[in-house]
């Protein structure tokens, strides 16, 4: 089904849940008010589906290369500009894997959590196996990256599994991501200040994108890609492919042409607004050096 692995662990607390109380009690999640919300349901699964006895975690490869503008500008790989938005792709399969293990077992239930649900996704990916926390705070696959999406199928059938030891943090003395951070949102290995962040900032953030924030995101006009492009463990080959509009286009672009070409993409959360704030915060428009 093109998933890169899976993993599987009981529904226990939440590995890391008392740091990220903490992070959430030094309010680095920023306005992302939802973050703080239903802490008991991500300190354990059990209280997201009742009677659950597996947490089923499954990781989904994105694209390594750079989408980019015909004017040379770049968004984050995990937009996949062209795809349906991978919140539909992965609940879609997903639940396909769901059904399976409803018929294996009679009278189950499950539940599929994809990004939006308030369960700490990479702790329980950790757990069960999958990967290891990298210093910029991303789940890590040893031989492969970080360039996926994670999903996770709650369900009330226990699935044998042998007990499997989460993997060591492999980063070592690298400190390249910390360092190459634009904004210092990573003060320090393991502790990312999400308010920071320039994802955060061009996408969740509301207002108007300054220019000097603009000067900190190179090229970049959605999200943020830089701890993940330094990192040794990636296999980022530097390939880009020229695949959205022109930022000259999306400047000009009204409403309801931006819900025809990205209202069912990534995209959509920020809005035509912020993307145009944030492109405007890049400086005045290039000429096209990719012309048809």
């Amino acid at each position: 089904m093109g998933f890169l692995a899976v993993g599987f662990c009981r529904p226990g607390r939440a590995p890391f849940f008392d740091e990220f109380c903490t992070w959430i009690a030094a309010g680095m999640h920023g306005e992302m008010g939802w973050l703080a919300r239903n802490p008991a349901m991500r300190e354990t699964p059990m209280n997201l589906l009742k009677g659950c006895r597996t947490v089923i975690s499954l990781a989904y490869p994105y694209s390594s290369v750079k989408p980019l503008t015909s004017d040379g500008f770049s968004v984050a790989r995990y937009t996949e500009f062209g795809h349906v938005d991978y919140h539909d792709r992965l609940k879609k399969l997903a639940k396909e894997l769901a059904q399976s293990i409803e018929l294996l077992e009679p009278g189950s239930r499950s539940r599929v959590c994809v990004d939006s649900s308030p369960i700490l996704e990479k702790s329980f990916a950790y757990q069960s196996g999958i990967g290891f926390i990298g210093k910029n705070n991303l789940l890590i696959i040893p031989g492969y990256g970080s360039y996926f999406y994670l999903a996770e199928i709650l369900t009330t059938a226990f699935l044998e599994d042998p007990e499997i030891e989460p993997i060591p943090n492999q980063c070592g003395a690298c400190t390249l991501c910390v360092d190459a951070c634009p904004t210092g949102a990573l003060e320090k290995p393991f502790r990312l200040n999400a308010s920071r962040c320039l994802s955060y900032l061009t996408i969740e953030h509301t207002g108007t994108t300054s220019n000097q924030l603009g000067r900190k995101m190179g090229r970049c006009f959605f999200g943020c890609d830089v701890c993940q492009e330094v990192c040794p463990l990636n296999k980022t080959n530097g390939s880009e492919s020229i695949s959205l509009p022109s930022t000259r286009e999306i400047l000009q672009m009204e409403e309801g042409q931006f819900k025809r070409i990205f209202g069912k993409t990534p995209f959509a959360r920020a809005g035509l607004q912020k993307l145009k704030s944030n492109i405007r915060a890049l400086g005045p428009p290039r000429t096209d050096p990719h012309p048809g």
